[in-house]
């Protein structure tokens, strides 16, 4: 961690790690997306985020919503999963965390990782802040007309950009994807200019 006391660093997880269905699903996408666009197929990844700011721990994920106690997980936001009718079920239904002191699943499985961000307590401060205001759009689909599905990439493409990190050389693993990220950066554009402070997550809970 930097003299600051502050750090932004990212995590790229091979998507499904931990979980062979999905890991399964994710090959056999990418092996059509691959042969449709006349590419070559790629490791695919899901990424996170892990904000270290005076002397605590979050962790910034989209994830499955697991039971009904998403405040002991710093639940921020949900959303729908395929479709909005289907949101109304649990098991069709995202959330997106700021979790104080709390851990990445799998983050053993984490390719190239940590990628430090930042490590100024301003920025770190500043990604905190608007993780609230994420867009929460169907996931899998492209209601908001960017080209691409949105899913958990384009949620940390998202809050990496409206926290003013330079997104340039933000990359997955050579030989990767990150299906989304493209599509948060995006919507981010579009954005420029509408932030606004939010709760201040630098106080104790």
């Amino acid at each position: 961690m930097g003299a600051t006391g502050a750090a932004v660093d990212l995590y790229w997880l091979p998507l499904g790690a931990g979980g062979h269905s999905v890991r399964l699903n994710g090959r056999l996408y990418e092996a059509v997306a691959a042969r449709l666009q006349r590419r070559q197929v790629c490791d695919l990844y899901h990424s996170a985020l892990e904000v270290h700011l005076e002397d605590e721990t979050f962790v910034i994920e989209q994830a499955p919503v697991p039971d009904l106690s998403g405040e002991s997980r710093g639940v921020v936001a949900e959303g729908a999963v395929g479709s909005r009718w289907a949101g109304r079920f649990r098991i069709f239904r995202y959330e997106i965390r700021v979790w104080r002191g709390g851990h990445i699943p799998d983050v053993a499985e984490a390719v190239k990782s940590p990628v430090r961000l930042s490590s100024d307590t301003v920025v770190a401060r500043r990604l905190l802040e608007v993780v609230p205001q994420v867009p929460t759009p169907v996931w899998g689909r492209d209601e908001l007309g960017t080209g691409e599905m949105w899913n958990s990439n384009a949620v940390i493409a998202w809050t990496i950009a409206r926290s003013g990190i330079p997104t340039d050389a933000v990359q997955p693993p050579s030989g990767g994807r990150a299906p989304g990220w493209e599509a948060g950066l995006d919507v981010a554009g579009r954005q420029q200019g509408e932030f606004s402070y939010g709760q201040d997550f630098s106080q104790p809970g």
